[in-house]
């Protein structure tokens, strides 16, 4: 592809961020992503096999975060620095890169575990088949993360990894900001919860259910003000945010170049009007 300039890719952050927030369950997201690319002169399979790399870094984050969170409250000790938190957090999403990796390197033997699998599960010739080549496409798809070179793959890994950390400290710090005593894990554990039933309600950023998840976790703690208070600094900061700054980034890197195709095309048109009417007046 060419190179970009930061400030083309982050006007496509800002783009993708808005689109999915705008968008029932995010779908709108990946359509922007894997379309903005395309200005870097990547195709869309390379596109959205990108995307793909991307969605998986957010999944290995909230599969391993969601395991050290849960081996806390497991553990519960009577008092434990947030800052313990996040470095047994990052410790674990190292082992689950390191699982990546050996996926990666062994596929062939891990496609014939999962067909002896399948086998022994008494699953149809044909839907087997089905499973296999679902498992080569996805892949394929995920074959441009072999260009990297291991430290720039790390360092994207951290790059996502630091992105969610912020994302899911944001109600932590304003409970804390507000008096509230509660405890990263537990703010993570809120977050988490909310951003799933958000998703579930397939609403445009998850609002309303959002908002009422994440009160089932702060008003018995807070109370019904200072809970208030901090869902709406919240939000703001992690959904109303990005409608405002990414809103007027989509219009013009996303919706421009559409406006102008529309434009030319309906200008195509009239002028074949205008070529017929003018032969037939001759």
């Amino acid at each position: 592809g060419k190179t970009a300039a930061y400030r083309q890719v982050l006007a496509v952050v800002m783009a993708t961020e808005f689109a999915f927030c705008a968008t029932p369950g995010g779908t709108g997201g990946h359509v922007t992503y894997s379309y903005l690319l395309g200005r870097f002169g990547l195709s869309m399979p390379q596109g959205l096999g990108l995307c793909a790399v991307d969605q998986l870094m957010d999944v290995l984050f909230f599969i391993t975060s969601l395991a050290g969170v849960m081996l806390y409250w497991l553990i519960r000790p009577e008092s434990l620095h947030p800052g313990w938190q996040l470095c047994s957090l990052g410790v674990l999403m190292l082992v689950v890169v390191l699982c990546a990796w050996l996926f990666f390197r062994f596929f062939r033997c891990f496609l014939g575990c999962f067909n002896a699998i399948l086998r022994r599960l008494k699953i149809s010739p044909g839907r087997r088949h089905d499973l296999r080549r679902w498992m080569m496409e996805f892949y394929r798809s995920l074959q441009v993360v072999r260009q990297f070179s291991r430290l720039r793959l790390l360092g994207v890994y951290l790059f996502c990894l630091g992105y969610w950390l912020l994302r899911y400290s944001v109600l932590f710090v304003v409970v804390r900001s507000l008096g509230g005593r509660l405890s990263w894990s537990y703010c993570f554990l809120a977050q988490m919860f909310s951003h799933t039933v958000g998703q579930a309600t397939m609403v445009p950023g998850g609002s309303g259910g959002a908002e009422v998840s994440s009160g089932l976790f702060l008003v018995p703690v807070l109370g019904g003000a200072k809970a208030a208070a901090a869902i709406l600094l919240w939000r703001f900061a992690t959904f109303y945010f990005y409608l405002a700054v990414g809103g007027p980034v989509f219009a013009w890197v996303a919706g421009r170049p559409l406006w102008q195709r529309l434009v030319h095309r309906a200008r195509k048109e009239e002028e074949g009007v205008q070529d017929e009417s003018c032969r037939k007046e001759s």
